[in-house]
């Protein structure tokens, strides 16, 4: 009995260790690689054009202004155009790039999909980065129907559409490019107090690497990328998030790793070295234990708990 638990403990240690030094140990292939010669640029991996969504402000803002100082043309995707016209003049005036900015509201529909279809006909994205996004720490007694709605567009339903239209049109054009799917550290469990955007990003992570699988035949790299908590606008309910810290990085270091880890070709990352750390250390709990661990950091976290909440 003894030597068939050593077996377990040593296939349950060896299957740890793989899933959370995968990503870690081809850095390290590539950072010895480029040693020896020097590794191709985002041009020469993907194109020159990409389109971001949720681009006006945090994570898919930051990642667009550091697409274009890797050379890359970038349309910025958003519903708010007074702030894409902002990001896209601060996008030229650091960067010698184009840019080219589309209004888009991800809660209104199908309709948005045909709109975006048609107003990129004629640009060759190369890189689709799928960034928007939203989420609010809330119990799920105090959602409307049209919020609850809004979420399911916005986090599950952009990702499906604009994953699958650019897929075929790669596929189509022979674009070997990639595909970056933003998900969230909260993939891993559920998250009480943020079910739905939880809910929408275990989706958007299944989603992503059965894309990743069947895109590869085609030379299309399809990014997972999940960042922990970053200091950007979606975290604003909490004073202690917005100072940022180690594990807080700000956006622009968060996209400056990132971009990195997209032109080193990883497919499943958190994006930033130090959220690999915290990866490592919560997935040693049971995800029913990080489930209760981010339990009691909702209640405590925000700047006012809604503590009423829990014997409602």
């Amino acid at each position: 009995m003894s030597e068939f638990l050593t077996y377990v403990g040593f296939y349950a240690l060896s299957a740890y260790l793989y899933e959370q030094l995968r990503t870690p140990l081809r850095l390290l292939g590539m950072w010895l690689m480029n040693i020896v010669k020097t590794k191709p640029t985002l041009q020469e991996r993907y194109g020159d054009w990409a389109a971001v969504t949720g681009s006006s402000d945090g994570i898919g803002k930051e990642y667009a202004k550091e697409l274009a100082r890797q050379g890359i043309n970038v349309v910025l995707i958003a519903r708010n155009e007074e702030k894409l016209r902002a990001v896209a003049k601060e996008i030229e005036i650091e960067s010698e790039v184009k840019t080219k900015i589309l209004i888009a509201d991800f809660t209104k529909g199908t309709e948005v999909y045909e709109h975006i279809e048609k107003e990129l006909a004629d640009v060759p994205i190369s890189i689709l980065v799928n960034n928007v996004g939203s989420g609010k720490p809330l119990s799920l007694l105090k959602w409307s129907q049209e919020d609850t709605q809004n979420i399911i567009e916005t986090n599950v339903v952009a990702v499906s559409h604009l994953s699958r239209i650019f897929f075929k049109r790669m596929k189509a054009a022979g674009i070997k490019g990639a595909i970056v799917n933003v998900s969230s550290g909260t993939e891993l469990q559920p998250l009480p107090y943020g079910a739905y955007y939880a809910a929408s990003k275990a989706y958007t992570r299944s989603f992503t690497l059965a894309l990743k699988d069947e895109a590869k035949p085609f030379g299309i790299h399809v990014q997972l990328l999940s960042p922990n908590f970053v200091v950007t606008k979606i975290n604003s309910y909490s004073s202690r998030i917005m100072e940022g810290g180690l594990f807080i990085p700000t956006a622009e270091e968060y996209a400056r790793s990132s971009v990195s880890q997209l032109r080193d070709g990883v497919d499943e990352t958190p994006g930033y070295f130090w959220h690999h750390v915290q990866n490592a250390i919560a997935t040693a709990l049971t995800w029913r234990m990080r489930t209760f661990v981010c339990f009691k950091f909702f209640i405590n976290v925000t700047d006012k708990p809604k503590r009423k909440e829990q014997g409602k």
